[in-house]
């Protein structure tokens, strides 16, 4: 058992840092509102730090999860970032999805202190946080991996290194490829049924059993006939990946247009008022293109 630091309390670090309690290790956590560290010390032990410097000190392992580029550079770099507590010879393992260009950034200003990093973004959602059973894949130094991988087991179905700093990152960049063009086509899939006419849940029993299954499909599909989302990573959030994979897009030479035309159906959703509402809105997109139609 180690001592940790989890920085980072949001709906899927809260539940991550709790199963990392709960298999023994004495945990400090940081959340940059002090009241939820203040929640979850009085659900799981251990103990809570006021800054992330603080709770590094003496850590073999700094896990975060925090919400994009500018917050992990927050919990990171400067006097009271977690770097400036870490001891050389210890390890940050980052499970934020952020760029690949602040990742080797952050691996950069780590090495420097004599500490390593892996990049480990993960994908499950909210649920998999809870049930540990995220899938989570990693960049950087491999014998930094192997001495973090049964740490991360704590909370993963699937914990694989893809390569050096930043693979890890580029790995979810294509989960999130991949997750909006299934969405989409789901979406329209569901959308079409009901136009013709045709009972979508017994649409969805036949040809989930087909080529067409899918996660997306098994997990959403009700929630999506009832109009009900509210149950998984926010259309916000999502826009912030996609940014990400287009940006770095351009940078590689990927071409991406099935993406690129999500991401501006997902901004169609967030003018609905669907910022916090999860991915699987873009069913609500379709249903008022229909309604302004029929105005």
């Amino acid at each position: 058992m180690a001592k940790l630091a989890f920085l980072g309390l949001g709906v899927m670090g809260y539940p991550m840092a709790a199963h990392l309690a709960r298999a023994g290790h004495e945990v400090t956590v940081y959340n940059r509102t002090r009241s939820k560290a203040e929640k979850w010390v009085s659900e799981n032990g251990g103990a809570m730090a006021a800054t992330p410097a603080e709770a590094a000190r003496g850590a073999a392992f700094v896990m975060a999860c925090v919400g994009n580029d500018d917050d992990l550079r927050a919990v990171c770099t400067g006097d009271e970032g977690a770097l400036a507590g870490m001891d050389e010879g210890s390890i940050f393992v980052d499970h934020t999805t952020v760029s690949a260009k602040v990742t080797r950034e952050m691996n950069l200003a780590a090495s420097e202190r004599g500490v390593a990093f892996v990049d480990a973004p993960i994908s499950g959602g909210q649920a998999g946080a809870e049930n540990g059973q995220l899938s989570v894949m990693c960049g950087g130094d491999k014998a930094a991996y192997e001495r973090a991988e049964p740490v991360i087991d704590a909370y993963a179905k699937i914990c694989r290194r893809i390569g050096e700093s930043g693979a890890g990152q580029m790995t979810k960049m294509a989960n999130q490829i991949a997750i909006a063009g299934l969405v989409q086509g789901l979406s329209e899939a569901l959308h079409f049924a009901d136009r013709a006419g045709l009972d979508g849940r017994a649409v969805v029993e036949v040809i989930s059993q087909g080529a067409a299954g899918s996660w997306q499909m098994n997990n959403r599909y009700e929630t999506m006939l009832d109009d009900k989302f509210d149950f998984g990573f926010a259309v916000d959030w999502m826009r912030k990946d996609l940014g990400i994979c287009l940006d770095t897009a351009d940078e590689n030479g990927a071409s991406l247009p099935v993406t690129a035309l999500v991401d501006q159906f997902y901004k169609d959703v967030q003018k609905l008022g669907g910022g916090r509402w999860d991915t699987s809105s873009l069913i609500a997109r379709l249903r008022a293109i229909d309604r302004a139609g029929e105005a």
